[in-house]
């Protein structure tokens, strides 16, 4: 039987996972089906407890069946201090006239713009994604990593900052998985070709995807 990707709980017996698209209230953050969150504290508190600094309008997208470990933090560009002169203190955030004199300076602020998370990435234990990273398909992030600049699909990263630590396939291999795009696979075919997705290689998935004319075009 097929996960319903509704259900907030999607495994009874470990309250400690959850279903992010379900869960998740804000517009600001986007989250594609069976993405899933690990915590064995407060799962259900990742609006507040793993997205930081969600003040201004830059969204947080995640793809499809995204695996997300504890402690993964999303630091978003409402954290941004401004560094055009000698201070780097939000005057503008405690109002009044501290307000009424920085407002313009903080509006006038250049933003890194939305975070987005491709499909089938890992987050491992305690991640950080700072504001406005791009993060591909299928990539790994290490335990602990901090990462500050865009990571290529299908690449391993970690380490503070995080650094490029290999590919998982070829170039060859990448743009064979990319193009057929398994995460936007009907479920039920997902369902039927999951041993092959978990252990096959990807010209297995890439001649899955032209028979049954999923193979993206560009």
């Amino acid at each position: 039987m097929t996960p319903d990707p509704t259900a907030l709980h999607p495994v009874a017996a470990h309250p400690r996972v959850v279903f992010l698209k379900p869960l998740v209230t804000s517009p600001k953050i986007v989250v594609g089906d069976y993405t899933y969150y690990d915590d064995p504290d407060d799962p259900t508190g990742f609006e507040q407890r793993n997205v930081l600094y969600h003040y201004g309008p830059e969204q947080l997208i995640i793809g499809r069946f995204c695996a997300i470990a504890a402690g993964t933090r999303f630091l978003m560009a409402g954290g941004d201090h401004p560094v055009v002169g000698p201070s780097t203190f939000p005057f503008t955030l405690f109002g009044g006239e501290w307000a009424e004199r920085t407002l313009d300076v903080v509006l006038t602020l250049p933003s890194r713009g939305d975070t987005v998370v491709g499909n089938d990435v890992w987050f491992g234990h305690r991640a950080t994604v700072m504001p406005g990273v791009h993060i591909g398909d299928g990539a790994i992030i290490a335990a602990g990593a901090v990462v500050t600049t865009d990571v290529a699909p299908y690449t391993i990263v970690g380490g503070n900052p995080a650094r490029p630590i290999r590919q998982r396939f070829s170039d060859d291999d990448v743009h064979r998985l990319r193009r057929a795009a398994w995460w936007g696979w009907p479920a039920d075919l997902i369902t039927r070709h999951s041993r092959t997705l978990m252990t096959g290689t990807p010209a297995e998935i890439e001649r899955t995807a032209i028979e049954y004319g999923l193979e993206r075009t560009r």
